[in-house]
């Protein structure tokens, strides 16, 4: 499903190289779950960054589904992300200006969707995640749980094939971080969705099937759980 080819991330200041990836290669399967952890400034969440797409490899070959995703110009880039990618962020991203039933049907309103078919997708989801009573509240009227939540919720209404999340549980507490674990547990075993994680918690990196470790811009080790 996804394959890195010796992907090298560096930043020029005078004649030196700043390496944040140094010749980075992982596959990952369809149907995985990837944990991948690292002390910070380790270069994890900039290999997260790449695989989505949101960032460029300075050096190396990124395929995914089939595609060389290292020749496809920015737009065709959007295109293949927001057909398969669904992105979890620590800070949430929501809009604040937007409800919760809006934030949520916002990534079908880029994909073109027709109205009535959102509503049924949005009212879906409002259900599974049990915030219907939500719906018509602002981010900054929800806790960080709920507002986890919605994100999460966001992430899966285009059906993707793979989410990535960064530390998607660090402005949680425990309980909460503890749900949306097993939801992403439920989504992988029950959905089949591919999912990729950065994480500093060990507890969470142990909800995967396979723990990668990043140090100093390298793969240092990987284990299946």
């Amino acid at each position: 499903m996804l394959s890195l080819k010796n992907i090298s991330k560096y930043y020029q200041a005078g004649g030196n190289k700043t390496y944040v990836l140094n010749n980075v290669s992982l596959d990952v399967d369809a149907g995985e779950f990837v944990s991948i952890m690292g002390p910070s400034g380790s270069g994890k969440s900039t290999l997260l960054n790449i695989i989505g797409m949101l960032d460029e490899p300075s050096e190396g070959y990124h395929y995914f589904m089939k595609e060389a995703v290292h020749q496809l110009k920015e737009k065709a880039r959007s295109a293949l992300y927001k057909e398969y990618i669904g992105f979890v962020f620590q800070a949430y991203h929501l809009i604040d200006e937007l409800t919760v039933y809006e934030n949520i049907e916002t990534p079908l309103i880029y994909q073109n969707i027709k109205s009535s078919e959102r509503k049924a997708l949005v009212a879906d989801m409002l259900d599974r995640f049990q915030i219907v009573g939500k719906k018509d509240l602002f981010p900054a009227q929800l806790s960080g749980g709920q507002q986890q939540l919605v994100g999460i919720a966001r992430a899966l209404i285009t059906k993707p094939r793979v989410i990535l999340a960064d530390e998607p549980t660090g402005n949680l507490n425990s309980k909460q971080g503890e749900e949306i674990m097993e939801l992403f547990r439920k989504l992988n075993k029950e959905d089949k969705v591919t999912i990729i994680q950065v994480t500093h918690s060990e507890k969470n990196a142990e909800y995967g099937t396979r723990i990668i470790n990043v140090l100093d811009g390298k793969i240092d080790s990987s284990r299946n759980v």
